[in-house]
């Protein structure tokens, strides 16, 4: 594949990210719902969210990390600035109560918050409010305990020396079961929601602009930090020990029965882990790690030491555990008179009983958010090294899109942290993956790419590392895209394949279908009974059910034409086409899009003939009216990019492996199309620079179309107008 595509670098072109948030064709500030909070709070309503007033939302947001959500005033009014100008509705600020530089916590006791920080938080926050901005929390990841919480605890010192590294001295893992660490959690979001933002005038508990909170991030009970946490601090290892013991307690009356239940061999069966189990010992260890809940872990425990029972029971006991955790901070929240989303946690727990069990603790809280990515190298930074260099369009349905398999039936569900990584050459395909399948053709209620650390277009593709959407290939897109979603040009499908779910059935392992879960650090990957192809082509959701239903695979075959290798939508809208070579294109009112290894192709859409030559594009035509489509709009933009890399960067012959990092300025590989409008009359098509202003240059037009090349434009935007 990337052989094919050559190296001719000599005609790749600087990018020029100036700081330019002014007026120009791109600029898409206009077209937020300003200021943020005038309609009310968000709310769930049915498989979206809606405001109060009942208006209608979906957020196409990105990420602020850590202290920065402290910035200067003259930092703040650029972020809202270039944020409002490239079309961001929505800022999840991520982990940003630790002390230090790390966020805004005053160092002493885990729940109070440094005063000067705040008050900068206080007016970023007014700032985007202003610019039409909603925020959400995602504020507690590895809670830290500081040492003015020692007296609330049972245990400071074993909590303060567990962990490594960013979670070190973190109560993860253990805040499921402990009262005392959950005390610290629902403290600070309620210190935070009483707080009182002088630049609004108004509590955070009253902030409609506040568009949802998290209780936790990235972390479950079934997820191995409990375990693992669990086996460094004694005194806690104790009490869930008890609580497990007491619930067994309750179902099996006493020692005898249990061991009637699980079989004498299930008793000390883990005695690394636990020896003389004894329920009138309380001392019965609750195995949190969720392979052992998989199909294949629990075949393999109940075989070799006979404890599937004891592995089921301790699901069920873990999930209800969660649950009531997750109940009593909810209830602090509302206490506070918050009324917007509350989201439990993005994580998910493995693959069967484990998976389903966590899906239902946060489908409770009634938004469902989950995280995943795509490619990427050796870690967080670009270095040498392997590249997992592969592109989601090559498989219809594949990649961030297997997240959406958890939507649950009836409830919003979003995405609050993605992106295609780097080295992978082809992530400019990411953004347009989520956007027209995950939050058009799926319906997802929100996006939230990861991250925008930095207040302006950087200068490398990895500033500061692989996670960055402040680069052409992910931000360059978002006027083109927010568009698209604002104005709904992809329409939602009906529901393809909802897969059911009974939760008492799973107290016996039952979950009616097949479906694997493969993780690799933060990537996931779902399979199953259910094709790939499904999520191509309609919504595919899970849904909770009253009785156990076994879940039928449905007959795809209308759908997908297996001898082109094409799957198109239930909405007739989209066309995704597989293969080495694989590429889709979006044929709506407002949009018509091609997205992939297109080149040679001539898509024939209803509002314009797409005829690619670059061998990997995304490429885009957006009318710029809130109403109009692409037939009667007087301004049409253009949007053109393709691979981006580093001043330097290089990859070895096949593109396996990342020999240079390089260095800034960006390099753009130019775009050549032709492009034919099915419309009445003849344009004028403008070369914008690359933050959307007219340059003076314009491309000739004749009756065939008119051809974009970035090589002679060194352009990735165009405006096409018609006189009135």
């Amino acid at each position: 594949m990337s052989t094919t595509l050559g190296e001719a670098l000599k005609n790749w072109f600087v990018f020029h990210p100036e700081e330019d948030f002014g007026p120009s064709a791109i600029d898409a500030s206009g077209w937020l719902d300003a200021p943020a909070g005038r309609h009310g709070f968000v709310q769930p309503a049915g498989e979206g969210l809606a405001f109060e007033d009942g208006t209608v939302v979906q957020f196409w947001g990105v990420n602020i990390c850590n202290g920065r959500v402290a910035c200067d005033a003259a930092t703040a009014e650029r972020w809202a600035g270039l944020l409002a100008k490239y079309g961001v509705n929505g800022v999840r600020f991520h982990k940003f109560t630790w002390p230090g530089e790390e966020g805004i916590g005053s160092g002493v006791r885990s729940p109070d918050l440094d005063p000067a920080k705040l008050a900068r938080m206080d007016a970023f926050v007014a700032r985007m409010h202003r610019a039409g901005i909603y925020l959400g929390w995602s504020h507690i990841y590895g809670h830290r305990v500081m040492p003015g919480d020692r007296e609330r605890l049972a245990a400071y010192d074993e909590v303060a020396a567990a962990g490594a590294n960013h979670l070190k001295g973190s109560t993860i893992g253990l805040v499921h079961f402990a009262p005392d660490l959950q005390d610290l959690s629902i403290e600070l979001t309620v210190n935070l929601l009483e707080h009182v933002n002088a630049d609004l005038g108004q509590r955070y508990a009253d902030d409609a602009g506040l568009a949802f909170i998290e209780l936790q991030n990235e972390d479950d009970i079934f997820f191995s930090t409990t375990m693992n946490w669990v086996e460094q601090c004694p005194t806690y290892k104790r009490l869930f020990c008890e609580q497990f013991s007491d619930w067994l307690r309750g179902r099996y009356g006493d020692h005898k029965g249990l061991v009637e239940a699980w079989g004498a061999r299930a008793l000390d069966a883990y005695p690394d882990r636990m020896r003389g189990e004894h329920l009138d010992a309380r001392n019965l260890y609750p195995i949190a790690h969720d392979w052992w809940f998989s199909p294949e872990g629990l075949a393999k425990q109940q075989a070799e030491l006979g404890t599937g029972r004891r592995l089921l029971d301790t699901a069920r006991f873990l999930y209800e555990t969660q649950n009531a955790f997750y109940d009593r901070f909810a209830a602090a929240i509302r206490a506070t008179g918050y009324r917007g989303c509350i989201v439990g946690s993005c994580w998910q727990a493995g693959t069967g009983v484990s998976h389903y069990y966590n899906l239902h603790s946060d489908a409770r809280m009634g938004l469902v958010d989950r995280h995943n990515y795509f490619g990427g190298g050796t870690g967080h930074n670009m270095e040498k090294g392997p590249v997992r260099n592969r592109a989601m369009v090559q498989q219809p349905g594949s990649g961030l899109l297997s997240t959406g398999r958890q939507m649950v039936k009836g409830q919003p569900f979003q995405i609050s942290e993605w992106i295609s990584m780097l080295p992978n050459e082809w992530i400019a395909e990411g953004a347009p993956v989520v956007a027209v399948y995950g939050l058009g053709l799926q319906g997802w209620a929100a996006s939230y790419v990861f991250a925008s650390n930095y207040d302006r277009l950087t200068e490398t593709l990895d500033m500061p590392n692989v996670y960055n959407a402040n680069n052409p290939t992910q931000m360059g897109l978002y006027p083109a895209l927010a568009r698209m979603l604002y104005r709904g040009d992809v329409r939602p499908a009906e529901p393809l394949a909802v897969r059911h779910v009974h939760i008492p059935s799973l107290l016996e392992g039952r979950v009616g279908f097949e479906e694997t879960v493969k993780q690799k650090g933060d990537q996931k990957a779902i399979s199953g009974d259910l094709p790939a192809e499904a999520l191509a082509i309609g919504k595919v959701q899970v849904e909770y059910t009253d009785t156990f239903v076994p879940t039928e695979t449905p007959d795809l075959s209308k759908w997908i034409d297996t001898a082109r290798g094409v799957v198109r939508s239930m909405t007739g809208q989209l066309a995704w086409h597989g293969g080495e070579q694989g590429y889709f294109t979006v044929d709506t009112p407002g949009t018509a899009a091609v997205v992939g290894f297109a080149g040679g192709q001539q898509c024939r859409l209803a509002q314009a003939t797409l005829e690619v030559y670059t061998p990997f594009v995304v490429l885009f035509v957006t009318s710029l009216d809130r109403e109009k489509g692409i037939g009667q709009a007087e301004r049409i933009l253009v949007t053109a990019i393709a691979r981006a890399r580093n001043s330097g960067m290089r990859y070895n012959a096949d593109h396996t492996q990342l020999e240079d990092v390089g260095g800034p300025p960006i390099l753009l590989e130019p775009v050549r199309a032709r492009i034919a409008l099915t419309r009445p009359g003849t344009p004028t098509v403008h070369v914008l620079d690359h933050v959307g202003r007219r340059t003076g240059r314009t491309v000739p037009v004749s009756a065939e179309g008119f051809t974009i090349d970035g090589a002679e434009h060194q352009a990735i935007y165009y405006e096409v107008t018609y006189e009135k």
